[in-house]
């Protein structure tokens, strides 16, 4: 019998987020793991009866074991405490009821419960962090560096690092800043780094011959909030607005689109050559066929040495090349070593003029679109993520998850 895994995550599978970095990686697992997934899934997306039966169908189509809990967000702290203890409870029984021997925690708090769920069944402990979430929080504005609160998440993440059986980093510069921690100096965990993947069957190169007819389509895909710096990319549109009549500007994003119109209007984009789209995951790769380039900025900040935005491996496995900044994980290298697209280190008007330019000249280059699709291929092939976890499991199972007694 195959070896049995608890696959616990925060996100939910309705959302585009869960669609994308979850299901993928699970499902890619089931047929050399039983696994058993646990979301917590938003009230409102759990009303849509029909998209939730057909995920239903999918999970069991796939052999994975799908159960959910709903999502609480209000009054915050305590609901996220309520959460996580149900989560424990919830994590328990079904690694007690399947005798898991792999307990995979997707992020901080599905961590935390997946310790509590762990504990006594002999199950060994993944931690799968997604990024440094305490310092995001902070630096996405939602937590405060003096509270209380924040000097709580940290000894919480502490007890992660220290008690968990292996570390997942998305990123080679994470993982340097994590061997830096000095509680782990003694006795560090070992560390693998998967970047955040793409599936390369449904993000595909398209036939678009928009180049030829004059057009351009600048993209913009996922949220534009919190870390994200949509303010200098709406000043790179109006650049492309007033450098090229033909240019258009195609945003793929499922919230937000009241304050990403605001912005663009606020810095003088023309909103009748602005198209925003509200589209499921199935979808957007369909959107992004539409493309000719994509664009994204993020805060420079600390917490994000260990981020690897999704969207860059979606942008090259579609054939396109991406402007963005540096200092955001391993970002700068992946594209720079690749040469699929141009990074910023200020955000002056003279660099991102000429950025704008470099991006335009490389997305005419012959042989682009296949330049970026190799490496997507290379460094973000899901595929090979999901190879690497299989690999985790089996050091795992083999260095003693015994399973539930």
């Amino acid at each position: 019998m195959n070896p049995a895994v608890l696959y616990i995550s925060y996100t939910g599978l309705l959302d585009p987020l869960g669609q994308s970095q979850v299901l993928q990686y699970v499902a890619g697992l089931a047929p050399r793991y039983r696994m058993t997934l646990l979301t917590f899934e938003k009230p409102a997306a759990l009303a849509d009866a029909d998209r939730l039966a057909a995920l239903v169908r999918q999970c069991r189509d796939a052999g994975v074991d799908w159960h959910y809990l709903a999502y609480h967000q209000r009054p915050r702290m305590p609901a996220t405490l309520y959460d996580v203890l149900m989560g424990a409870r919830k994590g328990r029984a079904l690694a007690r009821q399947a005798a898991v021997q792999v307990v995979h925690c997707r992020s901080y708090l599905a961590g935390l419960m997946g310790l509590l769920a762990a504990a006594g069944t002999g199950a060994r402990h993944l931690f799968d962090m997604r990024g440094f979430w305490v310092d995001e929080r902070v630096d996405g504005g939602l937590l405060r560096r003096d509270s209380l609160q924040y000097r709580l998440f940290k000894y919480l993440e502490r007890v992660l690092f220290t008690r968990t059986d292996h570390v997942v980093s998305l990123t080679q510069a994470g993982a340097r800043q994590l061997a830096q921690f000095g509680y782990l100096a003694r006795n560090p965990p070992p560390v693998t780094v998967i970047p955040t993947c793409t599936n390369l069957d449904l993000f595909r190169v398209s036939g678009k011959a928009s180049r030829d007819s004059g057009e351009f389509t600048l993209g913009y895909v996922g949220s534009a909030g919190s870390w994200y710096l949509f303010d200098e990319v709406a000043r790179v549109v109006q650049m492309l607005f007033a450098h090229t009549t033909a240019a258009r500007f195609l945003v793929v994003s499922k919230t937000g689109h009241r304050e990403i119109r605001e912005t663009l209007q606020r810095r003088g984009v023309d909103l009748s050559r602005v198209e925003i789209r509200a589209v499921e995951f199935g979808d957007v790769a369909d959107q992004m066929a539409r493309m000719d380039a994509g664009v994204f900025f993020i805060k420079p900040v600390w917490s994000k040495h260990a981020s690897c935005p999704t969207r860059l491996g979606e942008f090259l496995a579609s054939g396109k090349p991406v402007l963005t900044n540096g200092s955001i994980g391993d970002v700068e290298e992946d594209v720079n070593c690749t040469g699929t697209g141009v990074v910023i280190n200020d955000m002056g008007q003279d660099t991102l003029h000429r950025a704008l330019l470099a991006l335009l000249a490389m997305a005419a280059e012959p042989g682009i679109a296949q330049r970026c699709r190799s490496a997507a291929r290379e460094r973000f092939a899901l595929s090979t993520g999901i190879e690497r976890y299989a690999g985790i499991y089996a050091s795992l199972v083999a260095d003693g998850g015994a399973g539930a007694e």
